[in-house]
């Protein structure tokens, strides 16, 4: 059986894991990639890689605090995670030079790594954890967030861009997909990857792209809408099913379309970079879900 430490650390391994796969994974049309920079002029692979070894320590110490919480309020836990994450912001804006490449990562993969250490401080033989258990976990820890957050806001008060979406949209973001339980992930994105994986008939980078284009179909990206508005959200998703319909990463064709529509993307300033973040995720829970010796071959 893993001590505490052990399993701290190896949760927190795989958000840095899950981050460095995201990056990695190429071609991501619009996104930051090994290719180019996307739809982006202030980050590129290398403001990726700073940031995620100066986010390494915080999610260990995410796991920590789940590991150590004594009490059975999810809430009170997830309160407890804010100090860490503001201060991993400071460390990822120190990295990059104050650009913003894993704000939305440092909150969902926080709250991850602090559910997966709270559960398995409750079940410590398992060596794999029960993804939908976790979930509802997160879903416990983030309950009534988007009302405390969203649904009321101080008059005059400026609003951030996920509030902005929120009043004119009704769009959610990641607040709202964390208090889900990560829905999107669990419905959509992991099975996706999952069962590609374990055909064990095509590349990790392929499959990881893959689902990046399931994902991109589905998901009401608040940073695509933040940039370009709903037009360009339904172009996207359109975009993405197109890409799906013509084998995405798994054929030559697709890979073909997937490069044409990167290019269109930064013609566009297309960049869904919340699609980008629920694709780390979904690494995140496989991993967490998949015993350590059967890591990716």
């Amino acid at each position: 059986m893993p001590t505490k430490q052990k399993m701290c650390e190896r949760i927190g391994q795989y958000a840095v894991t899950s981050l460095l796969y995201e990056v990695a994974a190429t071609p991501k049309p619009g996104l930051v990639d090994r290719l180019n920079s996307g739809a982006h002029k202030d980050m590129d692979f290398f403001s990726f890689m700073a940031s995620t070894a100066a986010l390494s320590p915080f999610f260990l110490k995410c796991a920590r605090r789940g590991a150590d919480f004594e009490g059975e309020d999810g809430a009170a836990l997830f309160c407890g995670l804010r100090k860490i994450g503001l201060k991993a912001e400071q460390s990822m804006f120190q990295a990059t030079g104050g650009v913003n490449t894993h704000k939305g990562l440092i909150f969902s993969l926080g709250v991850i790594s602090a559910a997966a250490a709270a559960c398995h401080r409750d079940n410590p033989r398992e060596t794999v954890w029960d993804i939908e258990r976790l979930c509802d976990m997160v879903a416990q820890m983030t309950k009534g967030l988007c009302a405390r957050e969203l649904d009321w806001m101080e008059p005059g008060k400026k609003l951030t861009y996920g509030e902005r979406l929120y009043r004119e949209y009704g769009l959610k973001g990641v607040r709202g997909e964390v208090e889900s339980g990560f829905e999107t992930v669990r419905t959509i994105s992991l099975p996706a990857f999952s069962n590609l994986m374990a055909s064990g008939e095509h590349r990790l980078n392929d499959v990881l792209v893959q689902t990046l284009l399931h994902l991109i179909a589905v998901n009401d990206d608040t940073n695509i809408v933040a940039k370009r508005g709903m037009d360009a959200l339904d172009y996207a998703k359109g975009y993405a099913a197109r890409g799906l319909a013509a084998g995405g990463a798994l054929t030559t064709a697709g890979m073909e379309l997937l490069l044409r529509m990167d290019r269109d993307f930064i013609e566009r300033n297309i960049s869904p970079g919340g699609s980008a973040d629920l694709l780390a995720v979904t690494v995140m829970l496989h991993l967490l879900a998949t015993p350590a010796a059967e890591w990716f071959g």
